[in-house]
């Protein structure tokens, strides 16, 4: 037998791999086409369970994935299709919403798809759906509302996808 020889910070037979990205950032080149100053909200399109779906905000400060009832008929749901969710929300406005149910739901955005569990509500919005922290933390999304647009890693590039 040989002895084999080791370093004092290597330890035999193991190797570090260290997966190196490009950061994501945004720039003064990402404001080209905004007018500013603006207070536009982050909405986009996404393929949801295979439909595109416009009218999707994207929401930092939702901790949930709301689909309204509008997605709910277009996607021709019925009320089988969903499982039971107990956990009241509270709305913009600070109302309390008693949601109806839940279902789970891929959202493909550009190729990356994610499994979604959406919470139906019945109260108004202009929106299809919210995608939440949940969403963006699942995609490794990072949202920009003063940029209109939401940035993440897809394969080995930054995807950017725009809002409407």
């Amino acid at each position: 037998m040989v002895p084999v020889e080791s370093y004092p910070d290597e330890q035999p037979f193991e190797k570090k791999l260290k997966l190196t990205r490009e950061p994501i950032t945004f720039n003064d080149d990402n404001l080209e086409g905004m007018i500013q100053p603006h207070d536009d909200a982050l909405v986009v399109t996404a393929l949801i369970n295979g439909f595109i779906v416009k009218r999707v905000l994207i929401d930092q400060g939702s901790g949930a994935e709301v689909m309204y009832p509008n997605l709910f008929r277009g996607l021709v749901l019925k009320i089988e299709d969903l499982s039971k969710y107990y956990t009241p929300l509270v709305g913009f406005d600070g109302q309390m919403v008693i949601p109806e149910r839940q279902i789970s739901f891929p959202v493909n955005m550009e190729g990356k798809e994610v499994m979604v569990i959406f919470i139906v509500v019945t109260s108004f919005s202009p929106y299809f759906a919210i995608l939440g922290r949940p969403w963006i933390h699942a995609m490794g999304a990072v949202p920009s509302t003063l940029h209109v647009k939401v940035k993440f890693c897809t394969e080995h590039v930054i995807t950017i996808v725009k809002g409407n």
